[in-house]
């Protein structure tokens, strides 16, 4: 019998990222067990999920600390209590201070919709759709002190259209991150993540084909 890696969920909202995660254990893809979902909203919808699937849930306000430390050391305290194995951010709407990364080095997951490094931070698809880009996509990283600026995991890519609105296009990268998210996690608990300096290998993946992507298409060349 595989060993299921212990994981802690920390989120902020809606939780779609949250649901894949649950569905795919649920359905044996993924070996992991969320021994708890931490949001600092007690409005956020991921809560309900979570109760609907039997998962623990802390609800700690950022607002009830007089520091970022005070509010992570208190989520680090519940993880650790959990004997936690990796940390998942899944629309976790807050900067983890140093105190917290150094707790879980190389232990926290973090998706971003986006290709990375381009369009870090906040309407990552409003501002890729804006620009004109003609690919877009999801990355999975490490989470480091920067703003999405840790080591790739896995990254998936999406078509981007000239009439994209942002919901448009976010929808479509939606798509794929409920795919990959639970991909990395999945390697890790395979133990097949290695991380070299800033890059990540998976041990044991195949290259993918060296075909290359033109939007719009290249016809007469």
């Amino acid at each position: 019998m595989k060993q299921k890696i212990k994981l802690g969920v920390l989120v902020s909202g809606s939780g779609s990222n949250l649901q894949a995660i649950i569905d795919n254990i649920e359905k044996g893809l993924l070996d992991g067990e969320i021994k708890v979902v931490i949001s600092n909203n007690d409005d956020a919808y991921a809560l309900v999920r979570a109760k609907k699937h039997n998962i623990p849930s802390v609800i700690i306000k950022h607002s009830d600390f007089k520091s970022r430390e005070d509010f992570d050391r208190r989520m680090i305290d519940v993880l650790n209590s959990l004997s936690v194995d990796l940390v998942v951010m899944a629309g976790f709407m807050r900067l983890l201070t140093p105190l917290f990364l150094n707790s879980f080095p190389m232990k926290i997951m973090n998706i971003h919709p986006a290709i990375l490094p381009a369009f870090p931070g906040i309407h990552a698809q409003k501002r890729a759709a804006d620009y004109g880009v003609r690919f877009s996509g999801c990355t999975v990283h490490f989470a480091d002190e920067g703003v999405d600026s840790g080591p790739i995991i896995i990254q998936a890519i999406v078509p981007a259209y000239h009439d994209d609105t942002e919901e448009t296009l976010a929808a479509r990268i939606l798509k794929e991150e409920h795919r990959i998210y639970s991909q990395a996690i999945q390697f890790y608990a395979e133990g097949r993540i290695e991380v070299i300096g800033r890059k990540v290998r998976i041990k044991g993946s195949d290259r993918i084909p060296e075909t290359p992507l033109h939007n719009p298409p290249v016809t007469a060349f």
